[in-house]
């Protein structure tokens, strides 16, 4: 277990930055450079004396839009759906926080 651990650590050392900016593409003549927000993770255990182990991994990454360079002008354009997607759950939660302190002005 412990050469696997190590195998996985040199394997990801520096896959964080790599992962999260794309390399350059040339669309419509203009430089683009894709972002995104990866994360990930792994775990694993060993249970002493019964010679019981386990282990899991996982990841996620978020598209979330492009460096575009337009002759030496560099700007960011946001993937619009996943900004949505991610604001979902902040909406939620301001609104049932704007309702609760409106119950409590009332009473």
């Amino acid at each position: 277990m412990t050469e696997t651990f190590s195998n996985l650590v040199d394997t990801f050392k520096n896959v964080g930055v790599a992962r999260a900016y794309g390399d350059p593409v040339q669309l419509g003549g203009q430089e683009v450079i894709p972002v995104a927000l990866v994360s990930f993770g792994f775990g694993g255990g060993n249970e002493g004396d019964d010679g019981a182990s386990g282990g899991g991994g996982g990841g996620m990454v978020l598209p979330l839009g492009v460096y575009r360079n337009d002759g030496g002008n560099v700007t960011f354009r946001p993937n619009t759906v996943v900004t949505l997607v991610c604001l979902v759950p902040l909406v939620s939660v301001l609104g049932a926080s704007v309702r609760r302190a409106i119950r409590a002005a009332k009473s």
